[in-house]
């Protein structure tokens, strides 16, 4: 056989096996990336030539201390919070309350389900973005033109009664880490939300509160392998959450990226701390006010990374729609109503580098 048909036989293997994602491609030891991954050079996260490397720009992004939220110092924090929103669209929280035994037991434990036999983690595998459990790559592999070096676990969260018998039993100490954590986050976005809505002016819109009672959390589970050729792709293109606000726990390793003034810049995490983000509906809801910003995800050619993103807002069903308390003639209402239901339609008619759902219901 010819150099060139072993080549092309090469070729068309790595190509199938990226259905079984990247884990699997890591697995195998590969020392170069299927064409599948490969961006168009304006995509990707360096383009040589002598241009800047936008990965050496780190940003601390503004800190907001949980325990200074029920004291003296309460009008501060909220002025902190508010100004961050409008700003970057992110935050990070500390002395948020949740112990570090149980963040370092859910990264540990989403470690090892990715540590599975593919076998394992197949059973989850779905092309359904509606599964409650869905284990996965990429971001839409039956749309995405281009896949992302990325491999996920997607679990429904609330109620817990209902969904943790669907979450997968091995680990086996995956469903109660999973439930401990669930219920510890709830609680932090609850007081994270009242926070916001009160930094909005709105001290007497109780309605909303009581609606995110019982409102949707879900739960990403990122894998990120290290690649062999990270300068030619991403673990996740440029992208908002769909959500009021997600709350993101790292395991360290640096990957995280945010849009500022035109730049991709590297948020470096404080130890014990969450990095929050404001979602599309909290944009909409806030009428404009609060920004929810694009970010991607890097990956090294050392270090697989873990991280594990919480997805909060209102029941699925529910609509979301500016507050009538922010909407005055000067400034009218800017936004359509939404639900889940859009979303996800949305999404899995896109491309990952369209995902800007926002940008489909501006009125404006």
């Amino acid at each position: 056989m010819s150099m060139a048909a072993e080549t092309e036989m090469e070729d068309s293997s790595l190509e199938d096996r990226h259905l079984k994602g990247v884990r699997h491609l890591h697995e195998s030891g590969i020392t170069r990336i299927p064409n599948k991954y490969i961006l168009p050079v304006c995509d990707r996260p360096n383009i040589k030539g002598g241009e800047r490397n936008n990965t050496q720009l780190k940003l601390k992004l503004p800190i907001i201390d949980l325990s200074q939220l029920h004291g003296p110092n309460r009008s501060r924090v909220l002025k902190s919070l508010a100004d961050a929103c409008e700003e970057y669209g992110f935050f990070q929280v500390i002395n948020h309350g949740i112990p570090c035994d149980l963040t370092r037991s859910m990264i540990d434990v989403g470690r090892r389900f990715f540590e599975l036999p593919f076998e394992e983690r197949a059973k989850y595998m779905s092309p359904d973005m509606f599964a409650p459990v869905r284990y996965g790559t990429s971001f839409n592999q039956n749309k995405d033109g281009v896949f992302c070096w990325r491999d996920f676990l997607k679990l429904y969260c609330q109620p817990v009664s209902r969904f943790c018998p669907q979450w997968p039993c091995e680990p086996s100490d995956l469903r109660q880490k999973v439930a401990s954590y669930t219920k510890e986050t709830n609680s932090l976005f609850i007081m994270l939300l009242k926070a916001v809505v009160e930094s909005l002016g709105l001290v007497d819109d109780d309605d909303i509160v009581k609606e995110f009672g019982d409102g949707s959390q879900l739960m990403v589970i990122n894998c990120f392998p290290s690649c062999p050729e990270p300068d030619l792709t991403l673990g996740m293109p440029p992208h908002s959450d769909y959500g009021f606000l997600t709350l993101v726990l790292q395991d360290g390793v640096l990957g995280l990226q945010i849009q500022s003034q035109g730049e991709w810049v590297t948020v470096d995490p404080l130890p014990n701390s969450f990095v929050v983000n404001v979602g599309d509906h909290l944009e909409i809801f806030s009428n404009g006010r609060y920004k929810s910003v694009l970010h991607r995800v890097l990956v090294n050619s050392s270090k697989t990374r873990i991280s594990v993103a919480s997805l909060h807002s209102l029941p699925f069903e529910s609509v979301v729609k500016p507050s009538s308390g922010l909407i005055t003639p000067q400034n009218p209402k800017r936004y359509k109503e939404t639900d889940f239901a859009a979303f996800l339609d949305y999404a899995s008619s896109c491309e990952p580098k369209k995902k800007n759902f926002i940008e489909s219901r501006r009125l404006t």
